[in-house]
């Protein structure tokens, strides 16, 4: 579970089997003290995926700046280019959301 606020309202698609595939990007911010016992704030962009039923919701509620709080699961997707080079991408695939303020930031 996560909580943040979306830096963008989210792309949403509809798929050829009539459902909806809805993205975003979540700004979830990370504080805590360094080796010098310094507080450090931070913020770590975590790519979202909603599928069917939670995508509509998302579309219908999620807009930029609300804060959220997010439950799902880990996805990462390994994939070969055309030159052969590897790349990877790690995305939070929600199964469910709950919009916490109604008031963006």
């Amino acid at each position: 579970m996560m909580v943040g606020r979306p830096g963008a309202d989210p792309e949403v698609k509809n798929l050829n089997n009539n459902k909806k595939v809805a993205r975003f990007n979540l700004a979830v911010p990370e504080n805590y003290k360094n080796a010098e016992g310094e507080w450090v704030n931070t913020t770590q962009w975590i790519s979202i995926v909603a599928w069917g039923n939670v995508a509509e919701r998302v579309e219908n509620k999620v807009k930029k700046g609300l804060q959220i709080a997010i439950d799902g699961s880990l996805h990462i997707n390994e994939w070969t280019d055309d030159k052969g080079q590897r790349h990877s991408n790690t995305e939070i695939w929600i199964d469910d959301f709950f919009v916490i303020d109604t008031v963006a930031k």
